[in-house]
């Protein structure tokens, strides 16, 4: 097989309007791929804490890698780690990874805070494995291209409006309506988006399995609060370690050396999980 690269276009376009698509790039281990899934679901159960989530009614499994070595080995594979070097730098982070069956919509959100620039406005991408086809009509991802950039005119806008509860009192058409491109996805495809970009799904059934993994640029001094603080945010998860055992395990230099950075700023963690389930506990009948 020849070698996968990504093309200076692919790199440019993703530069512009903040997402990728890769058709069939994946479609030699998408079996694997999704007998390991639902054999993980079937394991761990789908609901982080025995309930859907209010958001969105999906059921998630966060550090999914952490459960499968097979699946583990996503962050070996040539393909993977093209992508990530071409996109972050060669010191990019594997930061963790999440399975999810999506129940229902998901109105316009952005996956990150927008709260500070980073170096060609990428802080980090998703690499989103669907083992479900979905189209614009059955919850394929619809995205904003060019919404990733910080500070830009059209991102600002979208960042202070996009959550009205009410679009057609705003902008006269249904949150559905927006000048938005909706990409449509077969197993074996791979998407690849900025976690800036502004991205919402509509129409889907109530069983749309969807591997996600996200990785990031290496975290330099001046933003390791920031770091800190994403590590924060899995806690109501009840997740005391991103990465997992089935990671973390048989892992050599070049998978560790994007796993360091992240398992020498997660020691806060555990301790804050403990606290998130004891408060969901409590308040449970």
């Amino acid at each position: 097989m020849e070698q996968f690269r990504v093309t200076q276009q692919q790199k440019a376009f993703f530069d512009t309007f903040g997402y990728l698509v890769f058709r069939g790039l994946m479609k030699d281990r998408i079996m694997e791929i999704t007998e390991e899934f639902n054999a993980v679901f079937n394991k761990m159960g789908g609901n982080y804490n025995g309930k859907e989530h209010d958001f969105k009614k999906t059921s998630t499994i966060v550090a999914f890698l952490g459960h499968s070595e097979k699946l583990a080995s996503l962050l070996d594979d040539p393909r993977v780690i093209e992508i990530c070097s071409t996109l972050l730098g060669e010191d990019y982070n594997y930061l963790t990874s999440a399975g999810n069956k999506y129940v229902g919509e998901t109105g316009w959100h952005s996956d990150t805070s927008m709260d500070k620039t980073w170096p060609g406005n990428i802080k980090s991408i998703n690499l989103s494995f669907y083992l479900d086809p979905v189209t614009k009509e059955t919850g394929a991802l619809r995205v904003l291209p060019g919404s990733q950039f910080i500070g830009d005119q059209y991102t600002e806008i979208l960042k202070e409006q996009i959550h009205t509860p009410d679009m057609m009192e705003q902008w006269g058409v249904d949150r559905t309506e927006l000048p938005a491109i909706p990409l449509d996805i077969r197993p074996g495809d791979l998407l690849v988006f900025n976690n800036y970009l502004k991205h919402a799904s509509f129409g889907g059934g109530n069983n749309r399995r969807v591997l996600l993994i996200n990785f990031s640029r290496h975290y330099t001094e001046d933003h390791m609060d920031e770091l800190h603080q994403y590590v924060s945010t899995f806690a109501p998860y009840w997740v005391e370690e991103l990465h997992g055992e089935a990671v973390l395990n048989n892992a050599g230099p070049e998978r560790m050396k994007h796993l360091r950075q992240i398992q020498e700023n997660q020691a806060h963690l555990p301790e804050l999980a403990r606290k998130a389930k004891e408060a969901a506990q409590q308040k449970m009948p």
